[in-house]
């Protein structure tokens, strides 16, 4: 499935004005993030230096894509209390938007009455879908690419549901 999605990179740089990431797992398990959650969860101090080696490509991709003037927006749903892995996402958050992403959280209680697609996604460009797929406890299996209008009409209107209604990252306090 993921043989022929070309990389996150490439998909943001065919981007010209918005890219949008709908999160909604309470836990994931992305490998290149094992060692920093492993060192959060032993120390509870997470990588935040923009600068290092963990966060620069991220940084270097997001803050180019905004300075052409693309719009780069990510909403997380969490239950609340939150997992021990969405208190890692949040105390990471500060480089995200230091990239240039805006970023806001949603309590799972205040999106119950919201149509939203049954994985996560990153859409671009309102048009272009990179489905994410994640195994029950986290784990990335793959990413499809879909530029079905009905599924991309659905993922803009369910983002902009959920971003109405989210708290930004500077004024959510984890419960």
């Amino acid at each position: 499935m993921s043989s022929s999605v070309p990389p996150f990179s490439e998909l943001l740089a065919a981007c010209t004005h918005s890219a949008v990431h709908l999160e909604m797992r309470d836990q994931y398990g992305v490998d290149s993030e094992g060692d920093d959650f492993s060192t959060w969860l032993r120390t509870g101090r997470a990588e935040a230096d923009p600068a290092s080696e963990y966060w620069a490509p991220w940084v270097d991709l997001i803050s180019g894509a905004v300075a052409r003037g693309v719009t780069v927006r990510r909403a997380r749903i969490v239950s609340e209390p939150v997992s021990a892995y969405i208190r890692y996402e949040h105390a990471g958050t500060g480089v995200n938007l230091h990239a240039g992403e805006e970023v806001r959280w949603l309590p799972r209680r205040r999106a119950s009455d919201l149509a939203l697609p049954g994985n996560d996604f990153w859409l671009f460009d309102d048009r272009l879908i990179r489905w994410g797929y994640f195994s029950g406890d986290g784990a990335l299996t793959g990413h499809e690419i879909s530029e079905d209008p009905a599924a991309a009409k659905l993922c803009a209107q369910a983002f902009e549901a959920v971003w109405e209604r989210a708290v930004p990252h500077d004024q959510y306090k984890i419960h």
